[in-house]
């Protein structure tokens, strides 16, 4: 197995296959969507902006969200192994 096949994890070929295929799809929504390149990236900025211009009050919300969504996804998750502990 050479470097760059360990680096890309298959062969290059099939990375660019799959590379191909997988930028046709978002290519495919960004158009459905009416979305450019640039749209995403001003609204990564604006976000990271946004964050920056909260400060603190940011990571408090963060961890409202996490706390939000913990009470949903830990039940779902300890409910799922238990049901795969039976088999």
């Amino acid at each position: 197995m050479s470097a760059l096949t360990r680096f890309l994890g298959d062969s290059p070929l099939r990375v660019i296959i799959k590379l191909l295929i997988v930028s046709l799809i978002v290519g495919f929504v960004m158009s459905a969507f009416n979305w450019s390149p640039f749209d995403v990236f001003y609204a990564l900025r604006d976000t990271v902006l946004h964050l920056w211009n909260m400060g603190f009050e940011a990571l408090g919300r963060f961890a409202s969200y996490i706390v939000l969504g913990a009470v949903v996804v830990v039940p779902a998750y300890l409910i799922l192994r238990l049901m795969n502990y039976r088999r």
